[in-house]
């Protein structure tokens, strides 16, 4: 009886495991889908259809495999790099990485008319 309570325990902790690394790879690949192509080549980290294929095999890679194989933790490899390391280098430059649809002229209040 306490090895059927345990095992269904285990089996509960891997089901929220293997969600928390789909939701997690998800966040990374939107994220990555949001950020402006030059954004990448500006911070030297590879292109934006690279980390889109990557992030999108690690997103695959996890809805399809058991989370105790080998593939899903390359997948979560992949994903911490993204994460920790392009991530924050695109973040830094001016703009945040984020395409943007306003005019360049545009300020925070608005577009800037050079005091005409």
């Amino acid at each position: 009886m306490v090895d059927v309570v345990l095992m269904q325990g285990f089996a509960g902790f891997m089901w929220l495991l293997s969600m928390a690394l789909i939701v997690f790879s998800a966040f990374a690949l939107l994220d990555a889908a949001v950020r402006r192509e030059d954004a990448y080549r500006a911070a030297d980290k590879k292109t934006k259809p690279f980390w889109l294929i990557i992030l999108g095999i690690a997103f695959v890679v996890n809805l399809l495999f058991p989370i105790l194989s080998f593939l899903p933790i390359i997948g979560l490899i992949a994903t911490i790099v993204y994460m920790v390391d392009v991530r924050p280098a695109i973040r830094a430059l001016p703009g945040g990485g984020r395409s943007r649809r306003g005019s360049s002229s545009d300020g925070p209040y608005g577009p800037w008319n050079g005091g005409r």
